[in-house]
């Protein structure tokens, strides 16, 4: 369960990242508009699908937060791409829109973040598989 569910917080997030990123380069505010919008919503599916992520992780440790080796850095970047995905998702899903460029680059850095931090325990969960 755990190796399934993960794939769409990842995938999700750094599709939002790069829908909001084009966003930011296009002058057109039609097309702007729509990859902000899509860009919203693969966000909220991406933090919808981390619930079962965790969860599952979760049972698969019996509870383990940290843990050691391949585990404990897999956490090391799983939990604050948890906190920032969630963060962004909910702080999104309360703003309406982006006041600024400014406002939008620096969403764009933290979203960028949890992008990379996901993408890391991506990594480090694959390399515990290898381990076995």
């Amino acid at each position: 369960m755990h190796g399934a569910s993960v794939h769409f917080p990842i995938a999700l997030v750094l599709c939002s990242f790069a829908l909001d990123a084009a966003g930011l380069l296009f002058s057109g505010l039609a097309a702007r508009r729509g990859l902000h919008a899509a860009g919203y919503w693969t966000l909220l599916v991406g933090a919808a699908g981390t619930v079962p992520a965790v969860i599952s992780g979760l049972v698969m440790t019996k509870g383990v937060v940290l843990g050691h080796d391949a585990l404990r850095l897999h956490h090391l970047f799983a939990w604050p791409a948890f906190a920032l995905i969630v963060g962004t998702a909910a702080w999104r899903s309360l703003a309406s829109g982006f006041a600024t460029r400014r406002e939008l680059a620096a969403y764009l850095a933290v979203v960028g973040l949890a992008a990379a931090l996901v993408s890391a325990a991506g990594y480090w969960g694959g390399e515990m598989l290898l381990a076995r």
